[in-house]
């Protein structure tokens, strides 16, 4: 057996726990997962970590690339750059915020065109589901594409509306019929219609604008949409703890509903947003720390399935911070780089290990888009993992950030865990804040 790689660590996260390992790689892939003092067929190709820990590369399943069209908010040699730098080796790129938004083959074709060569992880992309494309369903599955994103209300960009209940409830039945995943920006439009609504910097004025009750309702009705059509149906980003109990009783029932929830949920709380401090905006919105708590209830429960980024950024221009205007500011937190550490931080605190973080940020986010060769250290995966010191700690320095706009509401804050170094596939692209060449593939569903 050809050895390309052996890495060795006292604190290697395997889908059986936390141990002193061996890790042998061989054409990419896991060849064998070792004791740690395991003689190896190649002994020049050891890399020891000693106590630094060997994760499985995260997978991110929900980031926004927005190349092309509006590539300078971010683009794929920046986003996945980043990606790399804070320990995630595969990403999957939503569809609106690009221009075309991906709706349609010949703009995942366009897409794919644009990532082709740039990217320093792998990347796969989600299609759309917006009124009147139902037909363009069968076609994006077959050529690949991880799922359908639909939103039930404004999306902040015109190219990408949202759907009706009627034809959110076309687009289910047509996803069951293919076996598609629906993911959905929960948020009802009625209760967000209804909400007071103030323009300025008042971080409680814009939260009022986006209240729980609109998650809340919005869920109760995909809990019956799934339950109604057999729909594989996924809740983007939930912010709102309320909607758990709902949640939970419907999965003890059988129903196909999952839900993911991001870092800065987890670890921001609105009791900290200073007001003017658009960085922090996003949809839904940063809640309360009580909130905060319940979210992490809910993980540890596993009625939350997965933590994701939602990397969503833009211009600093467009975030308005002369102004501080929450109302008029884009909505997005720029975190793909930060994830890792920021959810290690708090879940530390709060007496998780490192294997609760690896099962919500790289094995379920795998599971939920199918990618049976990602998302753990064992034999037959992809050799894609990453070397965390998990004690050091760091303070965020925006200009530090390998993402295209030095914005993020981390800034200054002091994280626990310094992503060392990334493997994708057994090849070295990222060492301390140095790359290779881009190496990541483009990858489709059911081929990863």
């Amino acid at each position: 057996m050809p050895v390309d790689l052996v890495l060795r660590s006292t604190r290697t996260v395997t889908p059986e726990g936390e141990r002193p390992a061996t890790v042998v790689v061989s054409d990419g892939r896991i060849a064998a997962v070792l004791a740690h003092s395991a003689e190896v067929p190649d002994p020049a190709a050891v890399v020891d970590l000693g106590d630094d820990a060997l994760l499985p590369g995260l997978v991110d399943t929900h980031v926004h690339v927005n190349e092309p069209g509006r590539t300078a908010w971010e683009g794929f040699a920046t986003a996945t750059r980043a990606a790399a730098a804070g320990g995630v080796t595969t990403l999957v790129d939503m569809p609106l915020n690009s221009v075309p938004p991906t709706i349609d083959v010949p703009a995942l074709t366009a897409k794919r065109a644009a990532a082709r060569g740039q990217v320093h992880v792998d990347v796969g992309f989600w299609g759309g589901a917006v009124p009147g494309n139902a037909v363009e369903f069968g076609p994006l599955h077959r050529d690949g594409v991880f799922g359908f994103k639909c939103f039930l209300l404004h999306s902040g960009v015109d190219e990408f509306p949202p759907l009706t209940p009627g034809e959110l409830d076309t687009a289910a039945r047509e996803l069951a019929r293919l076996g598609a995943l629906l993911v959905v920006h929960a948020e009802d439009p009625d209760a967000i219609a209804s909400a007071p609504r103030r323009a300025g910097p008042v971080y409680a004025d814009f939260l009022r604008s986006r209240p729980g009750a609109a998650e809340n309702t919005a869920v109760a009705g995909l809990v019956e949409l799934a339950r109604r059509t057999g729909a594989r149906v996924h809740v983007l980003h939930l912010s709102s703890a309320g909607a758990l109990p709902r949640l939970a009783s419907a999965r003890a029932d059988g129903v196909r509903i999952t839900a993911e929830t991001c870092p800065h949920y987890l670890t921001l709380a609105a009791e900290e947003v200073p007001d003017g401090a658009t960085a922090f905006k996003c949809c839904p919105p940063i809640r309360h720390r009580d909130n905060q708590d319940a979210l992490w209830r809910g993980l540890a429960a596993g009625t939350i399935d997965c933590v994701v980024s939602d990397h969503s950024p833009c211009t600093p221009e467009l975030k308005c911070q002369d102004s501080g205007d929450f109302a008029a500011a884009w909505g997005g937190v720029a975190s793909v780089q930060l994830g890792l550490p920021a959810v290690w931080t708090e879940a530390a605190r709060r007496g998780h290990g490192l294997g609760d973080v690896v099962r919500w940020m790289s094995a379920a986010p795998a599971r939920l888009a199918g990618l049976h060769r990602k998302g753990a250290i064992a034999p037959g995966r992809d050799a894609d993992l990453v070397a965390l010191a998990p004690d050091e700690e760091f303070t965020v320095d925006p200009a530090a950030l390998h993402h295209r706009n030095p914005v993020t509401p981390y800034a200054g804050r002091t994280l626990r865990g310094v992503v060392r170094s990334t493997w994708l596939r057994g090849q070295l692209v990222h060492d301390r804040g140095t790359f290779s060449q881009p190496v990541g593939q483009l990858i489709e569903r059911g081929a990863a």
